[in-house]
């Protein structure tokens, strides 16, 4: 037997998310149901409060009644964790006490007050005599009471539905421990790890939600008509990244399957698989374009920044020089100058560094990266985000991005930065800092993330054996370079440190 709600409840379910969106809560939840229930004065939930005694006028001032909620797509809030419950007993008095086929607001009222002490108790505090209010519903029949939700919809139904979130629910499984192991063993980068191992026991959560033995009984794998059925192209996998790409569409499609016939059994459980959906295009972005990244950056130890007014020689002699001690790396950081200016060098860096085979990358300016044919662009804290720039510079172009403590590294592995800048180990003389991250930092980000990544921050040949020791693989400087007697000698001294 199919069970539904009658409008009035499904009107309800809404304004109390509407309710708890303009009030800015986490969840929906019960009160907020009641408060939707009881909205309407000439409705059969208030009807069957105020027959069983209750105060209206008392029960409105409570509950600041009616609610007002703006209209308009309807916002995404989850529900509260004792909503299945509630709803499961409605349907049972539904079932047992009501017209065939629909939960009516009286049924969920009941439930709900049945279900919160802490609601009835403040109804009753304002004249509802509970008892009366049940045996309206009920008449005379005891309270039922079960040990789990009693489901009589269409037993076939159930089963099939059972067997497609089953499945897939074991599929969304199995291809994030295939992605995680990827994260962990080939690209040994903690945060990725760390990422899908929680998705992992966010899906375990989410399951939790379903009614118990469901998916278990429901499965048939003799039965199932699709174990053999396959493509050719299932079982070519050519390369790694082809492993994770396609583990990664097999995840959202399974996260998908769940969301759309969850919602048959446990909206909640519905919602949160949503939300682990869009977790992982996320994810998807940060495995297969940061290994991307990571590959094209893997040989890149030194980047030289480079700004007219602190080099000994010129702009464009100091370059030449960065590059022939082995600089594979430009970055032009030029803060003071007009834009037109700004363009013509770095129009003359960008020629020298494709003489040589270099990179070179643009501080702060998406636009002017652009214009230039630039490699890269770098981003400070206070810059465009990642997304803004790459509208700017498009998708094949370098993001580097500044971190300054550990939560910045994370952020910017996640929001697609190609690589980031990580600082400020010491003093410098080129720039002045309020605090030092220091190497303690250095330690924590290049232990976190396999993303490539340059210390910065006064580093010179006296202390680059300290940062090297610290885990750094790279790193970026200006004044030991630029401000040296021999830019090229200089350059190659610190390659030769990082290489130890």
């Amino acid at each position: 037997m199919k069970i539904e709600f009658s409008p009035a409840v499904q009107l309800a379910l809404e304004g109390a998310t509407r309710l708890a969106a303009k009030l800015d809560a986490r969840r929906v939840s019960l009160r907020h149901l009641l408060c939707a229930l009881l909205t309407e004065e000439e409705g059969a939930a208030a009807a069957l409060v105020t027959s069983s005694g209750g105060e209206w006028p008392r029960i409105q001032a409570e509950l600041g009644l009616p609610i007002d909620v703006p209209p308009g797509d309807m916002p995404e809030v989850p529900l509260d964790r004792s909503f299945p419950d509630v709803m499961s007993a409605a349907r049972e008095l539904a079932i047992a006490h009501g017209a065939e086929g629909t939960i009516s607001s009286e049924h969920v009222l009941l439930a709900l007050l049945s279900n919160d002490s802490e609601l009835r108790s403040s109804l009753e505090g304002l004249g509802v005599d509970f008892e009366l209010l049940r045996k309206s519903v009920v008449g005379d029949a005891p309270p039922i009471e079960m040990d789990g939700p009693l489901f009589l919809d269409d037993p076939k139904e159930d089963i099939d539905v059972g067997r497609i979130l089953d499945a897939g629910a074991n599929r969304a499984r199995e291809a994030l421990r295939v992605l995680e192991d990827h994260a962990r063993f080939a690209m040994d980068d903690a945060v990725l790890t760390r990422r899908l191992k929680q998705l992992r026991h966010d899906l375990a959560e989410a399951l939790s939600l379903l009614p118990a033995r469901l998916l278990l009984e429901s499965r048939d794998t003799p039965g199932d008509v699709g174990t053999t059925i396959s493509t050719d192209a299932e079982w070519q996998r050519p390369s790694l990244i082809s492993v994770v790409q396609a583990n990664a569409k097999r995840l959202q499609e399974s996260l998908r399957s769940l969301e759309e016939f969850g919602k048959s059994v446990n909206v909640e459980f519905a919602q949160r698989i949503e939300q682990m959906r869009y977790a992982s295009y996320t994810l998807e972005r940060a495995l297969v374009q940061g290994q991307a990244w990571r590959n094209r950056l893997r040989d890149a130890r030194l980047c030289v920044l480079v700004t007219e007014s602190l080099c000994r020689a010129s702009l464009v002699g100091t370059v030449k020089e960065a590059l022939l001690g082995g600089a594979q790396m430009i970055q032009l950081r030029e803060k003071n100058v007009d834009d037109r200016t700004l363009l013509a060098r770095a129009r003359d860096v960008r020629d020298l560094t494709r003489k040589a085979g270099a990179l070179f990358i643009v501080n702060d300016r998406p636009d002017i990266a652009r214009l230039a044919e630039a490699d890269g662009v770098h981003l400070g804290q206070d810059d465009l985000p990642i997304h803004e720039a790459r509208r700017i510079v498009g998708p094949e172009i370098l993001v580097g991005v500044s971190t300054h403590n550990i939560e910045q590294v994370r952020r910017a592995v996640l929001d697609g930065a190609s690589y980031i800048g990580v600082g400020p180990t010491f003093p410098s003389v080129t720039k002045s800092f309020e605090s030092l991250a220091g190497l303690e930092f250095i330690r924590q980000a290049f232990a976190e993330t396999s993303l490539p990544a340059f210390a910065i921050g006064g580093i010179n040949l006296g202390n680059v054996a300290a940062v090297r020791a610290a885990g750094a693989r790279g790193i970026a400087v200006s004044h030991a370079v630029c401000a040296a007697e021999d830019p090229c000698a200089m350059a190659a001294r610190l390659r030769e440190a990082l290489s130890v």
